[in-house]
């Protein structure tokens, strides 16, 4: 018992000093680009995406985001939940017209250099489905949503 006791701090141990290291080695363009975008966020906690990209997760104006940078300090992306008293009048609209029979699970507005995107979960009869709608009310994406993604979403 004291050999597994043992096993399990020490692999509580590796995991805070990961996610320690992970929140400290963040390039400094990265933090400035941030800071720079965002000067009044505030708890921010930070995780490597991938190989080239950091996320970090804020509160700001009492609402919590994720932003998305390249390691060199690029944003690339803003996630947040929104109400859908908040979305605009045509997304309301084609939610009304054309998922008026889907409850939402989550919706949250996605903002890119691009453009923006109002994205939502939604639910039919047991099926959960993936939307992306634009400002001006046109779906530009409709999926069942795999199991394998409600799992990954549930990690």
């Amino acid at each position: 018992m004291k050999k597994l006791t043992f096993l399990f701090a020490g692999v509580v141990l590796i995991f805070a000093q990961a996610c320690a290291q992970t929140s400290t080695n963040v390039p400094a363009k990265v933090k400035a680009a941030f800071y720079q975008k965002f000067p009044n966020a505030k708890k921010a906690k930070w995780d490597k995406e991938n190989a080239t990209e950091w996320e970090v997760e804020f509160k700001l104006n009492g609402k919590e985001y994720s932003a998305n940078f390249t390691s060199v300090g690029v944003w690339k992306e803003t996630e947040h939940e929104i109400s859908k008293s908040k979305l605009p009048d045509a997304v309301k609209t084609t939610l009304n017209n054309e998922f008026k029979d889907y409850d939402i699970d989550e919706s949250e507005v996605s903002e890119t250099p691009k453009e923006v995107v109002y994205e939502f979960a939604l639910e039919n009869d047991g099926k959960d489905f993936e939307v992306a709608i634009l400002p001006n009310g046109k779906v530009i994406k409709k999926e069942a949503k795999k199991e394998n993604d409600e799992e990954n979403d549930n990690d």
